[in-house]
């Protein structure tokens, strides 16, 4: 792992653009999105499912489907050094050594017809090839102990179907800290699973963070799991980001109408019992078909005619914070 100073900028990604060929012509599922990862720091990335979170998460270690996905433009800097124009074969000893990532599907994610055992060991044999199988061996019962599984030599020889959702997540876990990255990607690690479980695996990822001095960027949508474990937040909507601000800051004056709805939505205990949450009306507009001006307009009550002609910049909106919306002038 690098020395990392605590406030130094390990992560930046800056004008980001990611299209999806299609029957209908290419389509940009990711449009010009630009944040930054500090060292130690936890960021979350929230939106509803289709927003590109996953597609970002996916873009930055480079494991976009091909030939379809392609990036069109933007950086993605790993301590300055611009990982879009690295070859391959250096991608390849970054990818699961320095930044690492949990799948959303731990199911899909692990291999079937492999034992776990197998799997984590291939990890070793990627990217330390001068250790021994047996170092391989003692490596992967130690990651599964540290992620908290009983009888690890046991559960080195089952297959994945064998083990429960949450045993399965937490293999995945293994897997992606076996390198000790500087840097994990969290991609809706705790769906499919129950509160119980979804709380476990997330206080699991928060101390292996502090042991190992990593920085997490964590992806859902569930804004519960922003407020409790993130440090900074990215609210996108529609392949473009609404919102950026510190954990605390957004969730007591969230700026962006997108912001200000999705929280509204959440149960408090404010609110009168036995009566409808407030909803965002409409739908998210296609990637074929958006709209000219704010991705959001159609469904903003607050919208302007200029939110339906001109595309809103990223404005500062007070300190470490901003908003892409015309109203913020």
């Amino acid at each position: 792992m690098i020395s990392q100073n605590p406030l130094e900028t390990i992560l930046e990604i800056k004008g980001l653009v990611v299209a999806f060929d299609t029957d209908s012509g290419p389509v940009r599922a990711v449009d010009d999105v630009s944040f930054s990862l500090k060292a130690g720091q936890v960021l979350g990335i929230a939106g509803e499912s289709g927003c590109g979170k996953s597609v970002t998460a996916l873009s930055i270690i480079r494991l976009l489907p091909k030939p379809l996905a392609r990036i069109l433009q933007g950086t993605i800097k790993y301590h300055g050094q611009d990982l879009l124009t690295l070859p391959i074969e250096k991608m390849h000893g970054i990818r699961g050594k320095k930044i690492s990532m949990i799948f959303q599907e731990p199911m899909t994610a692990l291999n079937p017809v492999q034992s776990v055992g197998s799997q984590i060991r291939e990890v070793y044999s990627l990217h330390f090839p001068e250790m021994t199988i047996y170092q391989k061996g003692k490596a992967a019962v130690g990651m599964l102990q540290k992620v908290g599984i009983p009888d690890p030599e046991k559960v080195m020889d089952k297959y994945p179907h064998q083990l429960s959702g949450g045993m399965r997540q937490r293999i995945m876990i293994a897997m992606a800290l076996a390198c000790e990255p500087d840097i994990l990607i969290a991609d809706e690690p705790t769906t499919a699973l129950d509160v119980t479980v979804q709380a476990q695996i997330m206080d699991l990822i928060m101390e292996l963070k502090e042991r190992i001095h990593m920085s997490v960027i964590l992806i859902t949508h569930d804004l519960g799991v922003i407020a409790e474990n993130c440090d900074e937040v990215v609210v996108m909507y529609a392949g473009r980001i609404a919102e950026q601000a510190g954990v605390i800051p957004l969730f007591k004056d969230p700026r962006h109408p997108y912001t200000k709805g999705l929280l509204a939505s959440i149960p408090s205990k404010a609110q009168i019992a036995k009566t409808r949450l407030p909803t965002i009306r409409g739908n998210v507009p296609p990637l074929c078909d958006m709209p000219h001006g704010c991705r959001f307009a159609d469904r903003c009550p607050l919208a302007e005619l200029q939110c339906r002609k001109k595309i809103p910049k990223q404005r500062s909106s007070g300190r470490d914070r901003s908003a892409a919306c015309h109203l913020l002038a």
